[in-house]
């Protein structure tokens, strides 16, 4: 019996020591990841926290005004404000491009998905257009869109529809940056939409099918319920991204037609590097922030009347 016992003593501490040897390497290796992630992301994120509440211009040293920076925000004199006008545009913007985004890149998907010949060819060229740079894909469009000499403008006239004004005009100017946005709709959504699409078990079609479905019922009643939570996941990253949209609406239309462009993150840009508002430039940029979070919220809470776990126990 003793012998047992000094067994598993032996035993315990060389389980203990085994432990202790994963946990330093473990730490070891995340290490780097940690020290960038104090030094580059969290560190600076809490120094515009506190510039927030500052009046700083870069070249005086921070002079503390607390709440002032939001009050100029929330209340300034005129109705129309620049903060308000910004908002309500990256509002509209996003109720507008994140269901088609969602529901274009879905379309591609399934698509894709087909079993037909020549089907990595073509998930190869519907990914590609993603794969153009921002900066890029923006000049590409500013020359499609152009009102006297663009693509787009030269294809209405072929088939005898009248030309439109694409970016210059205040009602098509966010339709228009919506319509670019298709042009990557076979990019990173589209991956993880099939990618959900296969894990779609094949015998709930089968049984559908013996069910009497058709193509639509299998869709609404299996696809869609299955990849329900694909679709969460993209519903955030799509609202994320798109009040976080600038390189476009700077480049195309540096926020016009009368501010019909004019997102949130281009009037951080003006206030903070512009006109050097830095402390400015943080508070809108901590009201974003936390813009952002209110939405995910509420996504999760609303995600419990829809998104379907596999496994998962009815509420």
């Amino acid at each position: 019996m003793e012998a047992i016992a000094v067994k598993r003593r032996y035993r315990a501490r060389g389980l203990g020591k085994r432990r202790t040897r994963e946990a330093i390497e473990f730490y070891i290796m995340i290490g780097p990841w940690v020290l960038g992630f104090v030094v580059l992301t969290l560190g600076p994120m809490l120094y515009s926290l506190f510039l927030s509440f500052t009046d700083f211009d870069l070249f005086h040293a921070p002079r503390w005004v607390g709440l002032g920076n939001f009050r100029y925000l929330f209340f300034q004199p005129h109705p129309l404000s620049p903060f308000w006008k910004s908002l309500a545009v990256t509002t509209y913007f996003t109720f507008f491009a994140v269901p088609v985004g969602i529901i274009s890149s879905l379309i591609i998907a399934m698509l894709l998905n087909a079993k037909i010949r020549g089907r990595a060819l073509y998930r190869t060229l519907f990914y590609l257009p993603s794969l153009t740079p921002s900066v890029a894909n923006a000049l590409l469009w500013i020359w499609i869109l152009n009102s006297r000499w663009g693509l787009a403008n030269a294809v209405l006239r072929s088939v005898g529809l009248p030309e439109l004004r694409w970016l210059t005009d205040p009602k098509l100017a966010i339709p228009s940056l919506v319509l670019m946005g298709l042009w990557g709709a076979g990019g990173n959504t589209a991956v993880i939409f099939l990618a959900g699409l296969q894990g779609v078990p094949s015998h709930l079609y089968e049984a559908a099918e013996i069910d009497g479905a058709n193509w639509w019922q299998r869709i609404w009643s299996v696809t869609l319920p299955m990849i329900s939570p694909t679709i969460f996941f993209n519903l955030i990253l799509g609202i994320i991204g798109s009040f976080q949209v600038f390189t476009s609406a700077f480049l195309m239309t540096d926020g016009g037609p009368e501010y019909a462009t004019y997102f949130l993150v281009l009037y951080i840009y003006e206030e903070a590097f512009k006109k050097l508002q830095l402390g400015r430039g943080s508070a809108i940029a901590w009201i974003l922030f936390i813009i952002l979070l209110f939405f995910t919220l509420l996504q999760f809470w609303l995600s419990r009347r829809w998104v379907y776990y596999e496994g998962e126990a009815p509420r």
